[in-house]
């Protein structure tokens, strides 16, 4: 008993083989009930031309369920029926002044039928496999085994059909089905390449969009299961399950984006992040339950990020996954773009757009951890695979995931061919990394006697800790110019280090300290944030440790914790001016920015992927008022070198004063080395007016304020608008000094005047 990926049962006959059957063929009877019965693990052992095992000649053997007739065509010379050798279609036709193999298709009269049809045997096909890809494979230096691995349209000779290849190597059988047989396991049984565990078959006539899985069993005696295919490139859209056959014929344009990415100093670049749930960014108005394609986010997305001034859009993850609310964090295929908004070339379209409108896309990945779901990744040909057999390394209990074995060669061809595949194949500028942590430490939200020390005696993992080595290392090399970023919670050192110099290897990572601490503050009544100023300024002390990227994501505005606006104290105006002050001095902090969708515009309700983002706020002039901040805290981003150039150095970064607890102030230089370039910035945590401040300045003379939270413009009080000039009188440290009116609940930017 099976059943198809559509959950229908079915079942085989059991053998009936008789002595009088057993007369008219050379096999034994274990080979025909194994054949029968679908146990038989050799079948390119038995199937297509074989010479005979007795006398001269040849024998064609094919196994054909519900065929009357088989009649088989050589493509020289006469044709010969085939003998019925059991009840369950086992058909034979004998070649006995054949010398040579030779080609030849089937004549097949099915049942119910009144015309037969003509295949091409697969049984009559070799190995298509390349012994390069056999070297790398079993080497663990295959790191884009997706052009072996997987189902690959193929022409051979003047057939077309499509190649099969999967890993499972301790398989007693495997077979790919689908509707092109039934889903009848017993009838394309795969070639094993014992030497390195991996199966395949070429399917003549099987074409790009059609659906298969593949059917296992671990031994002669167990039933057969199905799984999905690991490497597909594309599946069948959620509740189902099938993977699909893809061939894309996508032609890129973004040829002078790539030629330029080469060049860029992302540690000195401006960057800011626009983080999105493809599925609930924006759903289509007229129908709110009907998610939008790739295209369509493309025509929507594009020209709003490239307004707002967000230099990049990093993508939730659209690796294939099950379970809507996982957000794609649950990944059962590594290589399969989810079709829940469309096709492989579709996601292409929307890179492509992007990149031809100056905007970089960065992709969420997903390698700590994979779903359990029966068709996916977890004990994949009857044992823990890619995972570990033992719950206290191969199970995450917080997730109810299992996690990687990273110290198997197979496992790690596998993780970084697929972090290879968004890079080259998709042209994605960057991986975000989920759950770094999760893959460093054995003992990750772990009991004592719940994980097993490594081989030191730690708790380090050193086999994950290899594999972000080599991620790190492969893809840099391979294509310079593209971004890793590490989501990474604890204070692990040497993240963003060379991994020649013993470090990870990544570009950026995650500020989660800063990110914990200055939202822990904000939502602090002002009465009570003089109390916790050391909040605000602790984050200085390490800043420039690691290359960080500060990130208010979207795991801040889940699980009951609100959105950014609703974290904020006070009446709804307050609210509105906290959050216009904390993502002001997000920017004015050194560290690339990141920001998830609907905090741009002052989104009230919490995220949640069921629905879209409450644009109906857009009506009020206070969030527009918000958004048009964004908008220019993003220009000033990129137009103003103290903002980008050296916010990974401390050389870019200066205290006026970090001390003024009292009245919850801070003021500080961003600079470069060309003074000219410096910029004070001035944050006021209170809602009360400071008249007279006195603030020390680098340079005497007349300032302009460059940006100002609290301007009408913005939804604020317009308070501290005026440009002040400094006096050569010397204050904290600086040269010269102004007097300054502080708006509430605000921070202003000033610069020196040219004029």
């Amino acid at each position: 008993m099976s059943v198809d990926h559509h959950g229908h049962k079915y079942s085989w006959d059991a053998p009936s083989t008789s002595k009088a059957i057993m007369k008219s063929t050379e096999l034994n009877i274990e080979e025909l009930e194994a054949i029968s019965n679908g146990s038989f693990s050799d079948p390119f052992g038995l199937f297509g031309v074989h010479s005979r095992r007795s006398g001269k000649g040849y024998v064609v053997r094919t196994f054909q369920p519900h065929a009357r007739t088989v009649v088989v065509v050589p493509s020289r010379g006469k044709a010969v029926e085939a003998k019925k050798i059991t009840p369950e279609g086992l058909f034979e036709a004998t070649f006995t002044a054949r010398k040579q193999r030779f080609e030849y298709s089937l004549d097949i009269l099915y049942a119910g039928k009144k015309k037969s049809v003509n295949i091409e045997d697969p049984h009559r096909f070799g190995s298509l496999i390349e012994d390069v890809d056999v070297h790398l494979w079993a080497e663990g230096t295959h790191t884009q085994a997706w052009n072996f691995m997987g189902a690959h349209p193929k022409r051979v000779g003047d057939i077309e059909g499509t190649h099969f290849v999967v890993w499972a190597p301790n398989a007693h059988r495997v077979s790919v089905v689908g509707d092109f047989n039934q889903w009848d396991g017993r009838r394309h049984g795969m070639r094993c390449l014992h030497s390195i565990g991996v199966w395949e078959i070429f399917l003549p006539g099987i074409a790009p969009g059609e659906s298969y899985k593949y059917e296992l069993q671990t031994s002669p005696f167990d039933a057969p299961f199905l799984k999905a295919d690991p490497y597909a490139q594309f599946a069948e859209i959620r509740p189902n399950t099938a993977s699909v056959v893809w061939k894309s014929d996508f032609a890129w344009s973004d040829h002078e984006w790539l030629k330029e990415r080469r060049k860029i100093s992302h540690h000195e670049a401006p960057i800011s992040i626009y983080e999105l749930h493809a599925g609930s960014w924006r759903r289509d108005p007229s129908n709110p339950e009907r998610l939008l394609s790739y295209q369509e986010i493309a025509e929507h997305l594009i020209p709003y990020v490239k307004d707002l001034g967000f230099t990049h859009v990093e993508l939730m993850p659209l690796t294939e996954f099950p379970y809507d609310p996982s957000w794609g964090y649950q990944v059962t295929g590594f290589f399969a773009p989810t079709s829940r908004y469309g096709s492989p070339d579709d996601l292409k379209y929307l890179v492509n757009e992007c990149h031809n409108a100056g905007i970089g896309v960065i992709l969420d990945w997903v390698p700590a951890h994979f779903t359990k779901d029966d068709h996916g990744l977890r004990r994949f040909d009857g044992t823990a695979l890619y995972e570990h057999e033992d719950p206290r390394l191969g199970e995450h209990k917080d997730w109810g995931t299992a996690i990687f074995n990273y110290g198997r060669t197979e496992v790690l061809n596998f993780l970084l061919s697929s972090a290879n595949y968004w890079i080259q194949e998709f042209h994605m500028d960057g991986l975000r990394v989920d759950a770094v942590a999760s893959m460093l430490y054995l003992d990750y939200s772990r009991e004592d006697g719940e994980w097993i020390p490594n081989k030191h005696g730690g708790r380090e993992n050193l086999e994950a800790i290899h594999f972000l080595q080599r991620f790190n290392t492969i893809l840099h090399e391979q294509t310079p110019g593209i971004c890793t970023f590490a989501e990474e919670s604890t204070s692990w050192q040497g993240v963003t280090r060379p991994v020649h110099y013993g470090g990870l290897g990544f570009d950026f990572k995650w500020n989660m300290g800063w990110m914990n601490d200055t939202l822990t503050y904000m939502e602090r009544d002002p009465v009570y944030r003089k109390f916790h100023h050391q909040d605000l300024t602790f984050s200085l002390i390490y800043a420039f440790s690691e290359q960080f990227v500060l990130p208010f994501s979207h795991d801040e505005v889940v699980h009951g914790k609100g959105s950014l606006a609703s974290k904020m104290p006070g009446d709804d105006w307050k609210q509105l001016a906290n959050l216009r002050l904390l993502l002001a001095y997000q920017y004015g902090h050194p560290g690339k920015k990141l920001l998830f969708m609907g905090q741009e515009f002052g989104q009230w309700d919490e995220w949640t992927e069921a629905h879209s983002l409450d644009w109906h706020l857009m009506q009020w002039d206070s969030h527009q008022g918000i958004q048009r901040m964004v908008k220019d805290l993003n220009h000033l981003l990129q137009e103003e070198p103290a903002l980008h150039k050296m916010d990974h150095h401390w050389e870019g970064f200066e205290w006026i004063d970090f001390q003024d607890h009292d009245r919850s102030l801070l003021s500080f230089l961003r600079k470069t080395h060309d003074p000219k370039d410096s910029l004070l910035c001035v944050c006021n945590f209170t809602p009360s007016v400071v008249e007279n401040y006195t603030l020390g300045a680098p340079k005497e003379g007349p300032y302009e304020v460059l940006f100002n939270s609290d301007s009408t413009y913005y939804g604020g009080s317009n308070v501290g608008g005026t440009a002040p000039h400094a006096s050569p009188m010397p204050w904290q440290g600086q040269p010269t000094s102004l007097s300054l009116t502080l708006p509430p609940l605000a921070m202003i930017i000033l610069k020196p005047s040219t004029i």
